[in-house]
This record gives C-alpha cells, sequence and structure tokens, in this order.
C-alpha cells in the first residue's frame, strides 16, 4: 500500500491510500480520484516526505534528513578551512586569482552576503543544520 498526500485544482488537501502507485495512476486517468470538499477529478500529488525502512522497522524522515544533516557537518568539518569573519575576504581573494582556491567556510553579515552576490562572487548560505561547530579559538598564554 502507498499513501499519497493529494490535492485538487482548488488546492483542497486530502489524503488516499493505493495499492501502488500504478493503481493511482490509472484510478486518477478514469476520474475516480475524487477531492472529498468539492468533488473536482482533477487532482495532484503534494510533494511528501519519504518514510525510509531499515531492516525492521520504519525510520522517520526526520531521523534519515537528521543523519545526512549530520554526515555534511562532518564533511564540512574535516574537508572545508574555517575562516570565521574574514570569509568574505577570502572568498573574494580567490575569485579574483589573489589566493589560491580551497574549500573554505565562515561567517558574512547580511550586507557582505549581499555584496558578494552582487560581484558575482561563488558562494552559499550554509543553513544551520548543515553548518559544523566554529572551532574553539585557543585561550593564549600570556
Amino acid at each position: 500500500m502507498i499513501r499519497y498526500s493529494l490535492a485538487c485544482v482548488g488546492e483542497h488537501e486530502f489524503e488516499a491510500w493505493f495499492s501502488d502507485s500504478q493503481a493511482y495512476d490509472r484510478q486518477r486517468k478514469r476520474k475516480l480520484v475524487e477531492c472529498p470538499t468539492c468533488g473536482s477529478t482533477e487532482v495532484h500529488k503534494q510533494i511528501m516526505a519519504p518514510t525510509v525502512r531499515s531492516s525492521d522497522r520504519a525510520v522517520p524522515a526526520e531521523i534519515a534528513a537528521a543523519k545526512v544533516a549530520a554526515e555534511i557537518r562532518e564533511h564540512i568539518a574535516t574537508t572545508h578551512d574555517y575562516v570565521g569573519d574574514s570569509f568574505a575576504s577570502e572568498a573574494r581573494a580567490m575569485y579574483y586569482g589573489e589566493a589560491e582556491h580551497r574549500p573554505v567556510w565562515g561567517e558574512v553579515t547580511p550586507d557582505e552576503a549581499k555584496e558578494l552576490v552582487e560581484e558575482g562572487v561563488p558562494a552559499l548560505p550554509l543553513p544551520k543544520p548543515f553548518a559544523p561547530a566554529p572551532p574553539r579559538r585557543r585561550a593564549k598564554l600570556n
């Protein structure tokens, strides 16, 4: 069995179960899938978060997404140089050929981010779930 989140042309949302994806396609083509609110048979699938199955039980999509985010954080932390608030100047230097290209990550202000975009410097925001914790600065002795 497969459950689909559906919506009609009037954007009424509802769910329906089908024996498989072909059953949905056949029933929709024959106009047997109907909106329970308005009766429209012009129905389309909505985007749904999948359920990932392990060998013995279902794993909610949120857990699978958290695992992927952790893997991305680890990858960035181990393969990219953290440049802190020097990110904008580092990215510019690489873009304009003043510094060797290397993977970096750090922080920028909203104004700096806008300036990078306007200059065409290739940089993307890193959403919090994917950003590693910045490395701790070592305390200076004396």
